[in-house]
């Protein structure tokens, strides 16, 4: 059987559409998606991907929830999650004081809108 494609892989399916290096970014997230990972319960090389965050065994039968695109989720490292916790504060400043009125409303810092 011919070789049908020499750089692009998995994503010649796009043709010359959507740009060259967006084409790279789905091609490395497609590999990821459609790979086969190591099952975290029988230890094999047989872990697929079924539907969105949904990954079966074919070697032991478990069907377990995973990442949308990988079977392991990658964890934040210290200074993204460093980042998160200040961007998460400083939106939380910026809300308006508790008990002011705001469109007739009375806001609650933490809650939802209360009359």
């Amino acid at each position: 059987m011919a070789k049908r494609t020499k750089k692009v892989g998995i994503v010649g399916k796009y043709g010359t559409r959507y740009g060259a290096s967006l084409r790279k970014m789905v091609k490395k997230i497609e590999i990821s998606q459609h790979a086969k990972y190591t099952c975290s319960f029988c230890g094999k090389t047989k872990m697929k991907r079924r539907a969105v965050g949904i990954w079966h065994c074919g070697s032991c039968r478990k069907t377990v929830a995973g990442g949308a695109w990988t079977y392991n989720l990658q964890s934040m490292d210290e200074g993204a999650r460093r980042r998160h916790r200040q961007h998460h504060r400083q939106q939380v400043e910026r809300l308006p004081r508790r008990g002011t009125t705001v469109h007739g409303l009375k806001l609650q810092r933490g809650r939802t809108w209360m009359l």
